[in-house]
């Protein structure tokens, strides 16, 4: 009980990673563990919660236990409940519009979107986003794998919040607090 109080004490309510048309249920599964060890709390995938992506246990190690995940039957109805929030939209995307990464103030409400691993993020996704970022490459291939990028955009997202103390006091409300430790000793 001492490490899930410690763990939900670490948790990043207002950071999230939102999942386009990903049809790999490996990368998906990595992409949570990634969340999940970067501190965040929920994550949006875009399709019916009546045909969810399956999760692969052995890849994700079980992180999705610890995630709230929600479906959204359309990246715009997601947008639009992430900005009603107050989330800064980030899509991820090699275009020459796109700014690094390192140029995003993560310590804001951020939701990060992920196209899928053929087509990349949407011409929607691209229209709703208030800010395009991309990873720089030097390489001749100009991709990375899906958990590799939200990993690496996720860590520069932690940087920025250990240096801004967020991870030095519950980010939840007492209220929440206790919501989710009921919900994860039952786990």
């Amino acid at each position: 009980m001492d490490r899930v109080n410690r763990v939900l004490g670490l948790r990043q309510p207002d950071l999230r990673i939102v999942l386009e048309s990903v049809a790999n249920a490996h990368n998906a599964s990595a992409v949570l563990r990634t969340c999940d060890a970067a501190g965040l709390l929920q994550v949006d995938l875009i399709g019916s919660a009546e045909d969810p992506l399956a999760v692969n246990a052995a890849i994700s190690t079980r992180a999705d236990k610890w995630l709230n995940i929600r479906y959204h039957p359309t990246l715009g109805e997601a947008v639009s409940r992430l900005r009603a929030g107050g989330f800064l939209i980030a899509a991820t995307h090699l275009g020459p519009d796109s700014v690094p990464y390192t140029h995003v103030d993560f310590t804001k409400p951020t939701a990060v979107v992920f196209g899928g691993e053929k087509d990349g993020i949407s011409a929607e996704g691209l229209a709703l986003a208030d800010v395009k970022i991309k990873i720089p490459m030097f390489g001749m291939a100009q991709s990375l794998n899906l958990s590799v990028s939200a990993g690496i955009i996720l860590y520069e997202a932690v940087r920025q919040r250990l240096l801004a103390g967020y991870f030095e006091r519950p980010r939840l409300s007492p209220e929440e607090l206790e919501e989710y430790l009921d919900r994860w000793s039952e786990i």
